[in-house]
């Protein structure tokens, strides 16, 4: 069993900050990456940022610059900085997890709303 737990959503004005938090547990042989994707209303779910286990990073465009990614061992953070209203999404954690005895497939998280004001 792996669970993934995200924390720190929440309702901010334009321009300002906020920390989502991303937690891993279970029974977990690795982690490979992980990462952030969010779901806007009407829209796809699409990548935000990746990191790799060996801290190699990946962002999204419209992101580059205001966010960055973070990970120790089997957690992953999110600075989201200079935040626009268009952030405005359910965002989920992802790690790419291989368990016991089992090939490594992708695992989500429950998704934390932000909301982003104008």
């Amino acid at each position: 069993q792996v669970q993934l737990v995200e924390s720190g959503g929440g309702l901010v004005q334009a321009g300002g900050s906020l920390r989502l938090s991303c937690a891993a547990s279970g029974s977990i042989f690795s982690i490979n990456s992980m990462g952030w994707y969010r779901q806007a209303p009407g829209k796809q779910r699409e990548l935000v940022a990746t990191i790799t286990r060996g801290g190699s990073t990946n962002y999204a465009d419209s992101v580059k610059g205001r966010f960055a990614i973070s990970r120790d061992n089997a957690k992953v953070a999110l600075q989201m900085n200079s935040l626009k209203p268009e952030d405005t999404a359910v965002y989920y954690c992802a790690a790419d997890i291989s368990r016991w005895g089992t090939p490594r497939r992708n695992y989500w998280g429950q998704g934390t709303q932000v909301t982003v004001s104008s």
